[in-house]
């Protein structure tokens, strides 16, 4: 049925009656080599399309087509999607299908500070030149296109700073030019912005969050739209590109409940957004969900809720005050990531990662995933930390 709810679909898709035979879940295939009956079949094999049929176990069993198979139907209008070992092999993966020596990438200036590596390290020596832009420009990139402009990446909201941007201002540019558009959409998943649909060529997540949401596993995804699937298979088969059958079997488990774990994070972090913009010490909170927050607008346009990551800058204070802010928190681990059960807290200095735009704040930034504890809990401690950041401000 093609009008299912998102959340009865992370509970079905991708269980084909052929993977499962009569189990709830598709068991874990493990595989490395796979016998043919003949080598007119061994020839056969390697020079048909291996998607969904077994071929060498790189190329995957059921285990992985299943998450691979489910990811895809989450994003309507996607032809497929391919699995990763993590969130950064996902996206390397996807420019290097597009890009080639010569060629120019435009990046955000708020994009995961691992793109942006990617774009200043090892695209940079292959000879692809990345231009970094105002995440607000929306569709004044326009002006950042030039005849090499092979591909737009887009990460909204920004996974630091939250600035949310105009996705189809963006794509109309690049479509009207004939630009390869990619977005990292690990903070909202298809469940909360189907990118796909808004006309986005490539929708990448790093698993590793929402959808295992059990800070267990390394995992990412690259879902295609229609007619771009077959270069970013052919680039990932080039490149050696796997997941393991059990982290995908991971993934699988913990999509069955991302819906309602995803609602929780969001229903959570926004009630602490709104208690923390009520607190002295604290100078802005920037949750896309909060009307002062860069690009709010269009996330009331775009976007079916939040997610559980934010941040605030806190009202002036020194690294140190930060810190022991942090360092005291009870219920906060302190570490990357997000999407798991448990919340985090971490320091964060925008102004090291800007080239395209300036950042300027009141104070120090912290970020926060808002995990599946209860929020008074929370709210708490963040009370006792905020105390303790006006001791050491002083």
């Amino acid at each position: 049925m093609s009008d299912k709810k998102d959340a009865t679909k992370v509970v079905e898709a991708g269980r084909r009656p052929e993977w499962t035979q009569g189990i709830v879940s598709p068991p874990v295939w493990r595989a490395s080599t796979v016998l043919y009956d003949s080598v007119a079949d061994l020839r056969a094999g390697g020079g048909a399309d291996t998607h969904h049929r077994l071929f060498y176990g790189r190329r995957g069993t059921p285990t992985q087509w299943s998450l691979a198979d489910a990811l895809t139907e989450l994003e309507p209008g996607a032809e497929a999607t391919l699995l990763y070992p993590s969130g950064v092999a996902a996206v390397a993966s996807a420019l290097l299908a597009v890009l080639s020596p010569g060629d120019e990438l435009l990046i955000p200036d708020s994009a995961y500070d691992p793109t942006r590596n990617l774009a200043n390290g090892m695209l940079k020596r292959l000879g692809i030149h990345t231009t970094f832009y105002d995440p607000l420009i929306g569709a004044g990139i326009a002006a950042l296109c030039t005849e090499r402009t092979r591909a737009i990446f887009m990460e909204s909201p920004g996974s630091l700073t939250f600035e949310v941007q105009d996705v189809p201002a963006i794509v109309a540019v690049a479509k009207e030019r004939g630009i390869t558009t990619m977005l990292d959409n690990t903070w909202a998943t298809p469940l909360l912005l189907p990118v796909i649909g808004m006309g986005v060529d490539y929708s990448i997540l790093a698993c590793t969050k929402y959808v295992v949401g059990h800070s267990d596993v390394m995992l990412g995804s690259v879902t295609a739209a229609q007619g771009h699937y077959d270069r970013l298979r052919n680039a990932t088969y080039q490149l050696g590109q796997t997941a393991s059958p059990d982290d995908a079997w991971l993934g699988s488990r913990g999509l069955r409940t991302m819906a309602v774990r995803l609602r929780q994070h969001g229903e959570a972090a926004l009630r602490i957004a709104m208690w923390l913009k009520t607190r002295p010490e604290v100078a802005r909170v920037l949750h896309p969900a909060l009307p002062d927050c860069p690009g709010h607008a269009l996330f009331l346009r775009d976007f079916k809720g939040a997610s559980g990551l934010f941040s605030f800058v806190l009202n002036g204070g020194t690294d140190a005050a930060r810190s022991a802010l942090i360092d005291g928190l009870a219920h906060f681990g302190i570490g990357y990531s997000w999407g798991g059960f448990e919340s985090l807290a971490i320091p964060v200095d925008p102004a090291h990662y800007r080239t395209a735009t300036k950042w300027r704040a009141e104070g120090p930034l912290v970020r926060l995933q808002i995990g599946l504890e209860d929020p008074d809990d929370l709210i708490a401690d963040l009370d006792a930390g905020l105390a303790r950041f006006a001791t050491v401000r002083g």
